[in-house]
């Protein structure tokens, strides 16, 4: 099946179904990998077990893994997927701890040493959280770089943040644009439109360097936010205008999410829970 010209609209939530496995075992470029089992959360440790079980499930459809932190258990993330064949975004997350970013830090040099490691991603949203300022960001970025020559190095944050930081654009080797057109209430109607500027957006201030969306997604469950409404539907709408446009433009995508995380509603609401292709239980949500 051809994605060109694939249209979603006046489709049944059946049909969207048979047309969401089918664009899905088509594969995608790349997937954000929720690895906390129901009842887990950032701060327990993770067992090799856990992680290279998702990533057996996974595997099939995706060609890239993002991981998001190099402590308790998330290092482990991009040698199991290496020794899948799988390519790996290797993330440190970044907060107002510096012996926690210290170990992040540390621990990513380590994984990216040992060859694990095709991208790296100095942060996520370290700046729209306001957890550390331009000059601590451009320090870590810098570390980085000069420990592991000829490994792409980057830095997620929204896509309008490489607009407003120009020095952290500069200082990056590939620009991470997160995408969320949810998240600034637009509704599933004009999503892919919005998320299109986003990505020109992000383009135009790379000034010519490779920009990759290294998260975008839409939640099935949870109260709509401004113009953004959660359901079913709509998160699959989403996905497959999402994969159909990474296609045909050649965008590469890190889709948000893997599987749904129940801890994340402590975070984002109710709809924290509810991004994943997959539920807590390891199961597609979405089955013909």
């Amino acid at each position: 099946m051809s994605l060109a010209g694939l249209d979603v609209s006046g489709k049944s939530i059946a049909e969207l179904i048979t047309l969401f496995n089918e664009v899905l075992n088509q594969g995608m470029h790349g997937l954000c990998f929720s690895p906390y089992v129901e009842g887990q959360q950032p701060g327990d440790q993770l067992s090799e077990e856990q992680i290279r079980r998702r990533i057996d499930i996974i595997k099939p459809y995706t060609n890239w893994v993002r991981s998001f932190s190099c402590t308790e258990g998330n290092e482990l993330i991009p040698r199991l997927a290496h020794e899948k064949g799988l390519k790996t975004m290797v993330g440190a997350w970044l907060g107002r701890d510096k012996a926690i970013n210290k170990t992040e830090i540390e621990n990513l040099i380590e994984v990216a040493r040992e060859g694990h490691a095709d991208i790296v991603a100095v942060g996520n949203e370290v700046l729209y959280r306001k957890d550390l300022s331009e000059e601590e960001l451009l320090d870590y970025i810098y570390e980085v770089k000069e420990a592991i020559p000829g490994i792409p190095v980057g830095y997620v944050d929204a896509y309008y943040e490489f607009e407003n930081c120009p020095r952290i654009t500069e200082a990056c080797d590939v620009i991470l644009a997160n995408c969320y057109p949810f998240w600034e209430g637009c509704s599933l109607e004009y999503s892919l439109l919005y998320m299109k500027d986003m990505y020109r957006r992000a383009l135009k201030a790379a000034k010519g360097k490779k920009v990759i969306i290294s998260e975008t997604g839409w939640p099935s469950v949870g109260e709509k936010f401004h113009g953004s409404q959660p359901s079913v539907e709509n998160a699959i709408k989403y996905f497959i205008d999402t994969q159909r446009w990474a296609k045909e433009d050649n965008v590469e995508i890190l889709y948000f999410s893997s599987f749904d995380e129940s801890w994340k509603t402590g975070t984002e609401g109710d709809v924290g829970a509810f991004w994943g292709l997959w539920d807590v239980n390891e199961k597609l949500k979405y089955r013909k």
